[in-house]
């Protein structure tokens, strides 16, 4: 299985949340793969610059050198589209200002991957979407 990890994974890891490093290690272990969607490596490195974590984003390079991190193409694009609609006809849109959680879905559902993130209450309004929350 391939997993694509969040933002607030990330975070959790870079923040050395034992539990998640733990888990993250089981499931390499376990022969599973993990991704970091564009959009997240965006999310940390933005978040990480505005606040001079220098120490942090060398971390998060570092973690990106074991970790690949993906591309979009016009199908993600599209897909995300897709259920921006979807979601703004049922009146439960998410990401008002920026849609990166649309995007991090449509990159999960176009290639097959489940995502580990904290913000279920935001993805599970995305149909057919796998996701786990390790902070459980």
């Amino acid at each position: 299985m391939t997993y694509a990890l969040d933002s607030n994974v990330i975070a959790a890891i870079l923040n050395k949340e034992a539990n998640i490093i733990g888990r993250y290690f089981q499931e390499i272990e376990q022969g599973n793969e993990f991704i970091i969607p564009p959009i997240v490596f965006y999310e940390v490195e933005r978040g990480l610059l505005a606040k001079n974590l220098l120490g942090k984003r060398r971390a998060f390079i570092e973690f990106c050198r074991d970790v690949e991190v993906g591309e979009f193409d016009i199908h993600v694009w599209s897909k995300a589209a897709e259920i921006y609609a979807i979601l703004s006809k049922r009146g439960k849109p998410i990401g008002h200002k920026f849609d990166g959680d649309v995007f991090i879905a449509s990159y999960c559902l176009v290639n097959d991957y489940t995502l580990v993130t904290r913000n279920a209450d935001d993805f599970d309004r995305i149909d057919d979407l796998r996701f786990v929350n390790w902070f459980e």
